[in-house]
């Protein structure tokens, strides 16, 4: 019951940088074709973003409190894709590589923006049996949770106990107070066809060190970490419905005898359903053995049998070119996340979009997050964030 290697604040801002392509490469929506012939097509798509800023927080230890202003990214960074097909006989060859970009240089480094690829995939795929992935790409734990959070274009927390408000990378979200984030990683995973509605996608993933906390020991693990996903679409009484039941599977063992073995399992599920303009999504996840933050264990915490356990509520109503919404986020951990002890994670919020066109969105945003720790306050926190905005796409 305890985390004695913590991530550091700085690995936790720019980890989930790579977000933008997790959910925007899963739309497809306006990529920009640069070659279509002999039944070969390569395409590209992007995303740009930024917010003015505005955090008032408030802390264990005055120090820490003030009205910090900034200009940022929001909780999916700018990347740039590049998409490829190509049809031999009866077979659909695909791939993917993604590079996300941060727009925040250090101040102790100067010219200090981040450039990594965080999917580089290949695909092969038949109407008849399904698709094969190949290379590296988001997990299926909590894949859904995220790819249908109704801020996912907003900004969302930024917690300074984890370094987030004056970090040079993405906000949260609601990663750690709602689902944590299905990092990405190299992966061979089937997906069915999509049969009335259903869908099943089933993966082997590089497995991760959970127990190395010996000094001569190293840890292992005999098999590949496992995940899954089911997504079933249908409608119903009028509304769009779409629901998902996901999860992970792993054990961690050590050479050190001393050292126990550590099951990693987790599970994710949810619904959101879709009637005119409105929109509600409901979605949670319970996880042992798994950091709740990220589904990858960075930061290499020892992640002892310690459970986890979270949810996510939201609404929003869209009026011609504008979008409000609403969300909640709660997760609760007893022991293994960022803070080195259990704490409730809660994140509170609204934004409003307006779609200046197809490409072209604005967006203002309040949002309030709390950390409460369960045996002691020194890492309790409340800050208060608004943030506004532009997003452009193609």
């Amino acid at each position: 019951m305890y985390n004695n290697k913590n991530p550091h604040p700085r690995l936790l801002a720019a980890a989930t940088l790579s977000v933008a392509t997790l959910c925007l490469s899963e739309a497809a929506s306006a990529e920009i074709m640069l070659y279509d012939k002999d039944q070969t097509t390569f395409s590209t798509d992007g995303y740009i973003n930024a917010f003015y800023v505005n955090s008032k927080v408030d802390r264990e230890g005055e120090q820490f409190d003030r009205r910090q202003s900034r200009v940022k990214m929001g909780f999916l960074p700018n990347y740039l894709g590049f998409n490829m097909g190509k049809q031999v006989d009866d077979l659909k060859l695909g791939a993917r590589a993604s590079f996300w970009v941060s727009i925040n240089d250090s101040e102790s480094n100067g010219t200090d923006t981040a450039i990594d690829v965080r999917q580089f995939y290949g695909t092969v795929a038949n109407p008849a049996w399904g698709e094969v992935l190949i290379g590296k790409d988001f997990g299926l734990f909590a894949r859904s949770n995220i790819l249908l959070d109704e801020l996912l274009a907003g900004y969302g927390q930024v917690s300074d106990t984890l370094g987030l408000v004056d970090g040079g990378g993405v906000s949260f979200g609601n990663i750690g107070s709602g689902y944590p984030y299905p990092f990405p990683t190299s992966q061979i995973t089937y997906r069915t066809p999509v049969m009335q509605g259903l869908r099943v996608a089933v993966g082997i993933m590089d497995p991760v060190d959970t127990n190395d906390s010996s000094p001569t020991g190293k840890a292992y693990q005999k098999n590949p970490r496992t995940e899954a996903e089911i997504t079933y679409q249908f409608d119903l009484g009028g509304a769009q419905v779409y629901s998902w039941l996901n999860g992970s599977y792993q054990t961690s063992d050590n050479t050190d005898a001393d050292v126990n073995a550590v099951t990693s399992k987790g599970l994710g599920y949810g619904v959101q359903a879709k009637m005119g303009g409105f929109s509600v999504t409901g979605s949670g996840f319970q996880a042992k053995g798994i950091n709740p933050f990220f589904t990858n264990n960075a930061g290499e915490p020892v992640l002892r049998n310690v459970d986890s356990d979270g949810y996510l509520l939201q609404a929003s109503y869209k009026l011609g070119k504008n979008r409000l919404a609403l969300s909640y986020g709660k997760t609760k951990d007893d022991g293994n996340g960022a803070v080195g002890s259990g704490a409730d994670y809660q994140t509170r919020g609204i934004a409003l979009f307006h779609d200046i066109n197809d490409n072209l969105k604005l967006v203002a945003e309040y949002n309030q997050f709390s950390i409460d720790g369960h045996g002691t306050s020194a890492k309790n926190e409340d800050t208060d964030t608004f943030a506004v905005g532009a997003v452009l796409t193609w």
